[in-house]
């Protein structure tokens, strides 16, 4: 992923389209995103108009990971190896495919040993 700086965990974009300052370092930085975590984020049932251009924006202004043979393989093996919730088992599959570290606030995370992971703390 030419140019690509990291991938950004479901939870990561939200903070970002919220203008929480944990995510501040990554503002310049070029990010990518799970397909999963495009799910995720448009098929919330409460999302308004306004919420769903924001998400598009952002996301189409950061480079999409879709699923490959090789994520799938990792994912079936990260989920075996770590019991890993399908969704996550994908992203962190993305990233260690793509050789990027993955910013999450999610501390499930820490058991992947393969994954390079920065943590987030989100202020409230």
């Amino acid at each position: 992923m030419n140019g690509i700086d990291f991938v950004a965990d479901t939870n990561a974009l939200i903070y970002l389209l919220n203008g929480n300052s944990c995510m501040a370092p990554y503002l310049e930085k070029s990010l990518a995103y799970s397909v999963i975590s495009e799910m995720e984020l448009l098929s919330y049932s409460g999302i308004t108009p306004e919420e769903e251009n924001s998400i598009k924006s952002l996301l189409s202004a950061s480079e999409e990971i879709s699923l490959t043979t090789a994520i799938k393989e990792k994912t079936i093996e990260l989920r075996k190896k770590y019991k890993t919730k399908l969704p996550d088992a994908i992203v962190a599959a993305s990233a260690i495919i793509k050789n990027l570290p993955l910013i999450t606030a999610d501390k499930g995370f820490n058991q992947i040993e393969e994954l390079n992971l920065e943590m987030i703390v989100p202020e409230m």
